[in-house]
This record gives C-alpha cells, sequence and structure tokens, in this order.
C-alpha cells in the first residue's frame, strides 16, 4: 500500500466554530440523553481502556459518536476490532463540527496531548485526558489557561488512586494511624520486560513522552500528592541512562529484522502477539511507527536511572526513585510519622510468592505491629480501573476519598516530573510555583513548623 503523507498540520487543522456541549456536573447525575463521546488516538491504550469495556458497562449512558488518528489503517483496525459503527476521521477538526461530541477521551501520544485537550474545549466539548496531562510546563499553562478560558472541563484518569490497597493507605494516614506524617520512602521497579518496553516504543524520545519523569512517574508523584494532600513546593532531581541506549555493544533498528537476535536478551518478536501484529506491523506504512524498536537505539535520551528530593508545601519530605531495568516490577513505600510507620511492599511481576491480597503493615511507636491485608480485584492496575470508569461515567456518585482528579490534580503530578527533568538538567532545585501560574499550598498540615 502506498504510504500515505498525513501530516499534523493536515490532522489538527485550524478551523471550525465551536460547538455546544455540556458536562455532567456531579457524577451520578442521570443523565437525560447518552452523553456523546469520541476518541482521539486510536492505540492499544484506547482499545484496552476506552473503548468495548465502556460501551458495554454503560450502554444507558454514553454513546461513541467519533474516532480520530493520524494512522488511517490503526484507525480502521480499531473501528472493527470494536466494532463500533460511529465515523472515522484523520482531521480532528473536521471529526469536531461534524459528529459534535460532549466529550473527547484524549489517548494520543503525550505530547500532543495538549493540541488536543485545548482544541477539543475550544469546540465545545468537556475532556477525559490518558495521563500524564501533557509533557512540559508551557503546554501544561496552556491547558489551564484554555479551561479558564472556555469553562470546559478536564478529568485527568488517574486509575491507581482507585485501587483498593492504595485507598486503603489513605484511609490510615487520614485517620492518623501513625500520627503527623514528616516523611516518605518511595521507589519504584520497572523490570526488564514492561520496563525495556518504554524504550522500545516512542517513549524513549523525550520530545514525545516528556521522559519517564513524566510518563511514568506522574502516576507516582499523584499518588504522593493525594496521599499526603499537600502540593509539591520544591524538587531536587539526578538521572542517568546507564543501561538502555548506547550502553551496548550491538543494536538495530528493530527486533524483527534484528541480525544480533540469537544474542540480544531483549529480542523481542512481536508476530507472536496477534494484536499488536494487526494494530501496529500491519500499519507501519503509514506513518513508520516501529513498535518492536530496539531498546538500544541511539537516539533513546530519557533516563533509566532517576533519584529526586521532593519538599512538600506542609513540611513533608519525600524520597522518590525510579529504576527502569530491575529483574522484577513493583515498589516499596513508607509513611514516617510522629507516632509511627506504614510499610508496604508490592511486586506486580514475577511474585515469589502468589498472594490474594496486597499487605499494609503498621508499626507503632513503643507498641504493636498490624497486618492488614486487602484482597486483589480482578480489575486491572490493581483493581482501580472499573472503579475510575464508574467514577468516570457516573455510576458512582459520592467520592469520600476524593479519589477523581481534575486539572489542576493532574498539572501538579507532571509539575514535579518536569521540575525532576529541569533539575537534572541545570543541576539545580526547581521550585514548582516557577513554572507556571498555579500556585501551590497546603490542604492539611500533618507537620507544624
Amino acid at each position: 500500500m502506498k504510504k500515505q503523507n498525513i501530516t499534523r498540520r493536515n490532522f489538527l487543522a485550524t478551523t471550525g466554530a465551536a460547538v455546544a456541549a455540556a458536562w455532567v456536573p456531579s457524577l451520578g447525575t442521570p443523565l437525560q440523553t447518552k452523553k456523546r463521546i469520541a476518541i482521539v488516538g486510536t492505540g492499544i491504550r484506547a482499545l484496552d481502556m476506552w473503548s468495548v469495556d465502556v460501551a458495554r458497562s454503560y450502554p444507558d449512558l454514553i454513546e461513541f459518536v467519533g474516532l480520530c488518528d493520524i494512522n488511517p489503517g490503526r484507525l480502521g483496525f480499531f473501528k472493527n476490532k470494536t466494532g463500533f459503527t460511529c465515523s472515522t476521521f484523520t482531521d480532528f477538526n473536521k471529526m469536531m463540527r461534524e459528529v459534535k461530541p460532549d466529550t473527547v477521551i484524549v489517548t494520543t501520544v503525550d505530547a500532543t496531548h495538549h493540541e488536543f485537550i485545548i482544541r477539543g474545549m475550544e469546540m465545545g466539548a468537556d475532556i477525559i485526558t490518558e495521563k500524564p496531562l501533557t509533557t512540559d510546563e508551557d503546554k501544561c499553562e496552556a491547558i489551564l489557561q484554555a479551561e479558564k478560558k472556555t469553562g470546559k472541563k478536564v478529568l485527568v484518569t488517574f486509575n491507581y488512586r482507585y485501587s483498593p490497597h492504595r485507598a486503603k493507605i489513605y484511609e490510615l494516614l487520614r485517620q492518623g494511624s501513625i500520627g503527623e506524617l514528616t516523611s516518605v520512602d518511595f521507589h519504584w521497579y520497572l523490570d526488564t520486560r514492561h520496563g525495556a518496553d518504554y524504550f522500545r516504543r516512542w517513549h524513549r524520545l523525550k520530545e514525545k513522552s516528556g521522559s519517564l519523569w513524566v510518563h511514568k512517574a506522574t502516576h507516582h508523584f499523584d499518588l504522593l500528592n493525594w496521599w499526603i494532600e499537600s502540593d509539591p513546593a520544591e524538587v531536587f532531581a539526578t538521572g542517568a541512562l546507564d543501561f538502555y541506549g548506547k550502553n551496548n555493544s550491538f543494536r538495530h533498528t528493530h527486533c524483527r529484522p534484528c541480525p544480533h537476535k540469537n544474542n540480544c536478551s531483549f529480542f523481542w518478536d512481536i508476530t507472536k502477539n496477534k494484536l499488536l501484529t494487526e494494530l501496529y506491523v500491519n500499519n507501519e506504512n503509514h506513518d513508520g511507527y516501529l513498535r518492536d524498536g530496539c531498546v538500544f537505539r541511539e537516539d533513546v535520551n530519557i533516563y533509566d536511572k532517576m533519584a529526586a528530593t521532593i519538599r512538600y508545601e506542609n513540611g513533608v519530605h519525600v524520597s522518590y526513585s525510579l529504576t527502569a531495568y530491575s529483574p522484577y516490577e513493583g515498589y516499596r513505600i513508607a509513611f514516617n510519622g510522629t507516632k509511627g510507620r506504614i510499610d508496604v511492599w508490592i511486586e506486580e511481576s514475577n511474585p515469589i510468592n502468589e498472594k490474594s491480597y496486597d499487605e499494609i503493615v503498621v508499626t507503632h511507636n513503643f507498641g504493636t505491629r498490624e497486618f492488614i491485608r486487602v484482597p486483589h480485584s480482578q480489575s486491572g492496575h490493581g483493581g482501580g480501573d472499573q472503579l475510575l470508569k464508574d467514577s468516570v461515567f457516573g455510576i458512582t456518585a459520592d467520592d469520600p476519598l476524593h479519589q477523581a482528579a481534575s486539572v489542576r490534580d493532574g498539572a501538579l503530578s507532571i509539575l514535579i516530573g518536569i521540575a525532576a527533568r529541569n533539575s537534572c538538567e541545570t543541576g539545580k532545585p526547581v521550585k514548582i510555583n516557577d513554572l507556571t501560574s498555579l500556585k501551590t499550598g497546603s490542604k492539611r498540615q500533618f507537620v507544624k513548623g
């Protein structure tokens, strides 16, 4: 098939009048008519998270009215795979004009989120966006200003907040189980399967993902902001690329034709995965995107090891690290308080002991130790995916744990990552208030003085 010359300018042409559409202001409010939803970005995230399951779970609440992607082959496969009957578009503004969605779900490459968030609001839609909100401080500021100007709303889908064991941590902290929180130790490990995959894909390029400081760690920073109930004030960070990229004696463009496949521990045969083959490999001719890129390509410019110290407005200090080439995947986190400590060790891949629960250990100063077991859920991301979607689409009316994330939450999570990335590049600490017009504060004063 002849490669089609579809540019970003064609895809996001600057035209069109605004379309009037309304956001349902409170979750759980009955809809008089179905909410009209469009998706921009028809990759694996949209397919797995925001398509068929949503249509089946909320048939009386929503309807899909448009699909949009710069890659027409991937777009066609997505429509066939989901069975959706709505129209498809390679021009975002044309979709907005013709189908007039109430809400746009944004699941494109991270660095383009701001384009569709802003243009979508300008053309009358509210936004549901995958994390991260965007990739740098200027794009973040543009989104903040667009939300104020248009009066539309941006919801950021932080599914990690909704997993039962993380919600239990939130409750324990709110209850004062360890007194006043003073510091947090948070260390995340990506394994040589999932972690390596970030270096195969477009995420390996800082200009597209914002680096793992933004793309991946935004999840972790949002959890910290939520748990601590305060805003970040200052970040100092270091990072390096020590394992992937140029740190190997051989490399190729991608795995399938690689002459080193028999000697490479990271060789991955994408053709053994029917879904990814049909979604990506069969549509490379449209945009040249190689889903099985070499993890040792010399254009890799993100860090694979990172560490940061984060100071919060309420006095809490956080020590954070991420390693992207660990033999196992998961995290360790400890909350230190004036009356004790909460410890959690979650192994998400290759667990040594198969358990049907996640364990939280609460140790009291001069006293007892509690072992709290939180049963696993069948839903993805630790049980958070379905609970998130129930919240987004109005099934759950109440939000007692403050899990729904606004544009401010999305901004603060990425601003920690952006500050950390800037700190790595300058060698200096970065104040959050120096990045955008958003000003930080403290919701609850954990530490006095």
